[in-house]
């Protein structure tokens, strides 16, 4: 929470400090309007989600099953520590930064900056600076992903539906399908047998590489072009 706050706070400065704006500038108003879109993203990328972590147990051989140890107090202990986390990397990759470098320089830099740096920011986030290979990996799934992200941003004049689609993903998969850090939750795998090198590619393609490309296609054609804040 402490996080949230300090990154609010910093936002605020910034727009004050360099737009002589508010925090609503990020788009948090009219409040039906941006709930609206806030679901509409978690929706999408919840069902992604849940399609590309069944296409896995299928090309595996697993099954998910139901945790009988999960409790409602663990699931939202965990919703939480998905908002939380993912509410501070919106404010830090979609948020103040993105908004003024949109006025200055122009929404299509200002989105690939944004995409690079929320690409390089997940080497550091899944530990994998150093080793080749799956940095290129981790930069090309995670900065598609960015890239529609921030175009939801651009587009919608709203941090909520790039929010909307974050937390989509990332509660599915680190509380439904358990793969974040906070161990077993609700579905866990069972069974399988160990998968080849294309099998992964394909794994891995279908999750980072086809989702990233569906939201954006659903940003590029169905969300309309705000031209002004609101």
């Amino acid at each position: 929470m402490i996080g949230i706050l300090a990154g609010l706070a910093i936002s605020w400065l910034l727009l004050y400090l360099i737009e002589k704006r508010s925090l609503l500038a990020l788009g948090f108003t009219p409040v039906s309007k941006r709930l609206l879109q806030f679901l509409i993203g978690f929706t999408i990328t919840a069902l992604l989600c849940v399609f590309t972590q069944y296409f896995k147990a299928w090309t595996t051989g697993a099954v998910w099953a139901f945790n009988e140890s999960v409790t409602a107090e663990l699931i939202l202990h965990s919703f939480w520590w998905d908002v939380k986390s993912v509410f501070t990397e919106e404010l830090i990759f979609r948020g103040a930064i993105l908004y003024i470098l949109i006025q200055k320089i122009g929404r299509t830099k200002s989105i690939w900056i944004s995409d690079v740096a929320f690409g390089v920011y997940h080497w550091f986030s899944y530990g994998v600076l150093g080793s080749l290979l799956p940095m290129v990996l981790i930069f090309i799934g995670t900065g598609l992903m960015g890239y529609a992200w921030a175009l939801a941003f651009a587009k919608s004049r709203s941090i909520m539906l790039p929010f909307g689609f974050h937390l989509g993903w990332n509660f599915v998969y680190n509380t439904i399908f358990s793969q974040g850090p906070l161990g077993e939750l609700v579905l866990v795998p069972q069974g399988g047998t160990e998968i080849n090198d294309w099998i992964s590619l394909l794994n891995f393609l279908t999750g980072m590489v086809f989702v990233p490309i569906i939201v954006y296609l659903f940003v590029k054609f169905y969300v309309r072009d705000e031209k002004a804040v609101d």
